[in-house]
């Protein structure tokens, strides 16, 4: 089962995966992410008795694309996520998105964790605007990797350009997405750099718990070279 909490007012972070190592959010009538393909039944008693109109990914991975075929049929609504994982998002394909499109690991996380592709009726960009939250392109994890901000409380979900935790080891602390998934590490340390620039309060994460210390963030990045 699901926990459910609101991280900020109108964001609720739906934990798929025990200890926070897989989030998916509920942002107005928005779905972002879908966890891994074993995750849509938990997701959709979560969101039972909330609006959902469409559902959109940060990006792609078999981690947060998992469920979304069956989440969208389900619930009858449109999928939307960036240009640069379409194809990934549509085909269910995801070797295009890694360093090394014939990792065995990269492999095995799509075989446990991926679902099928699914038909994307929107391509979001930069600027796009729902339920107060602007869209921001932050490839380099994945060439479409996008973000969501809502300036007016400084709230910010980052999807994977920042980690809140390990995923595998589920020790927290803020970290780089592993080398093995993340094609171009300097565009995303590029990515991360324009975020913490924001100063957001809040920091929702793909994986972790939510981080409420922008000069906490700030210095991370800083760190990174």
């Amino acid at each position: 089962m699901a926990r459910v909490e609101e991280v900020a007012p109108g964001v609720l972070r739906i934990a798929v995966m025990p200890f926070d190592a897989i989030n998916v959010y509920h942002v107005g009538d928005l779905l972002i992410d879908s966890g891994v393909r074993a995750s849509a039944g938990a997701i959709l008693r979560a969101v039972a008795d909330l609006p959902v109109r469409a559902h959109a990914l940060t990006h792609a991975h078999p981690d947060h694309q998992g469920s979304s075929r069956r989440i969208c049929r389900q619930l009858g609504v449109p999928f939307w996520c960036g240009e640069g994982d379409r194809e990934a998002a549509e085909t269910g394909d995801f070797t295009k998105l890694y360093p090394s499109p014939r990792s065995r690991f990269a492999a095995l996380q799509a075989r446990l964790w991926g679902g099928p592709g699914h038909p994307v009726a929107r391509v979001l960009s930069e600027g796009d605007t729902f339920g107060g939250f602007q869209v921001l392109e932050t490839p380099g994890h994945t060439p479409g990797h996008l973000s969501f901000w809502r300036e007016p409380d400084r709230v910010l979900i980052l999807g994977d350009v920042i980690f809140g935790m390990n995923p595998f080891t589920l020790r927290t602390g803020v970290r780089e997405p592993f080398a093995a998934f993340t094609p171009d590490p300097a565009e995303n340390r590029r990515s991360a750099r324009r975020l913490a620039a924001l100063r957001p309060a809040v920091v929702c994460f793909g994986h972790g718990p939510p981080l409420r210390d922008p000069d906490a963030f700030a210095a991370f990045v800083s760190s990174l070279t």
